[in-house]
């Protein structure tokens, strides 16, 4: 699952110009209509899937982070951890002086990062990404005020469209780009080789990205955790026919859907449906499209990519970057990983 959150509202460096950080908002009325074109292709092509943004409204946010806290859900801690043990070696091995974290959303695991940079003595900069603006513009408050000197620029825009706007780092300074979560695993083999070509493009000599992966293993371990026994993460993957019925007049009751948990091994990757219990016409006005879904059938939500050492590797080969430190978890199950340009 991503942890990218979205909070509504849009924040301009305008705005911005009294406080100790800057926020530079590159979202506009094309990206609205983007999403909109991208939701009614995705609901009305042969085989119906969700884009993955619709799952994170403010009830959608909420349920994620109770998902983290899930005894079966154990990708969040594990991560954390892992932070926790290397983060130290991993700034002092590679000079980090300024942070990049791609889906801030809350910055709820930067903290580990700069505190390693802090102790180090070589925190400059941090800039968080993020499609919410109330999310880049809190976690930008929220960091400027945990640690005095340090310059915060955050940057709203789409992964598809703005990382490019992301500033360049000065020259004498090291950069650390951080993609954390598994969120590269959200996406399918096709738009993941563009977004590590996209991360790639934002690192010169010097610089490295932090990659998050959760690995492949036990199906049963891998399908519980998407599967909880509490039905929080059944809510949150309803949650995304609320969302898009407040967002575009939608008619469908969530409740006439199953929340279906699969492991397709051929791909290696757990994959989220929801089935409907009976025939559908899902009425979405201001999409001006009905999706008719028979009973039994389903929309895939979510796609979650699992991965080896070896095809680690071959991603980070792939968009010209080395791997240069690799650290998981005793039983096997989560990565993070450091590439390095060329």
């Amino acid at each position: 699952m991503s942890t990218r959150a979205t909070p509504p509202g849009r924040v301009t460096t305008r705005q911005q110009q009294t406080l100790p950080w800057r926020l530079d908002c590159h979202l506009t009325a094309d990206d609205d209509v983007a999403a909109a074109d991208e939701l009614r292709r995705a609901l009305t092509a042969r085989r119906p899937w969700m884009p993955a943004r619709w799952f994170y409204d403010d009830t959608g946010c909420d349920l994620f982070m109770r998902i983290t806290a899930l005894d079966e859900y154990y990708q969040t801690r594990t991560e954390r951890a892992l932070l926790d043990a290397h983060m130290d070696d991993l700034v002092r091995a590679q000079g980090t002086t300024e942070l990049v974290e791609t889906g801030s959303g809350a910055a709820c695991k930067t903290r580990a990062i700069l505190d390693s940079m802090e102790s180090a003595s070589t925190l400059r900069r941090f800039i968080p990404f993020d499609i919410s603006p109330g999310a880049v513009a809190a976690s930008a408050a929220d960091i400027a005020a945990a640690y005095p000197g340090i310059r915060v620029h955050g940057v709203a825009g789409d992964f598809a469209r703005h990382l490019s706007r992301i500033p360049r780092r000065p020259g004498d300074g090291r950069r650390m780009v951080a993609f954390l979560g598994g969120t590269i695993g959200n996406l399918d083999p096709p738009k993941r080789r563009t977004m590590m070509r996209r991360l790639a493009r934002l690192l010169r000599p010097g610089d490295c990205l932090l990659l998050g992966t959760e690995l492949a293993h036990n199906p049963d371990v891998l399908v519980r955790a998407y599967d909880d026994a509490e039905g929080v993460t059944a809510e949150f993957n309803r949650n995304v026919i609320r969302h898009v019925n407040h967002a575009y007049a939608g008619d469908a009751d969530p409740a006439d859907f199953g929340h279906v948990v699969r492991w397709n091994a051929r791909a290696s990757r757990i994959e989220m449906h929801l089935r409907a219990h009976r025939n559908i016409e899902w009425n979405i006005a201001g999409l001006g499209i009905v999706v008719p879904i028979e009973a039994g059938s389903t929309i895939r939500t979510e796609i979650s990519c699992k991965f080896t050492p070896d095809s680690v590797r071959a991603m980070y080969e792939d968009a010209a970057l080395t791997l240069a430190a690799w650290h998981q978890d005793p039983l096997g199950r989560y990565a993070l990983s450091v590439a390095t340009p060329g």
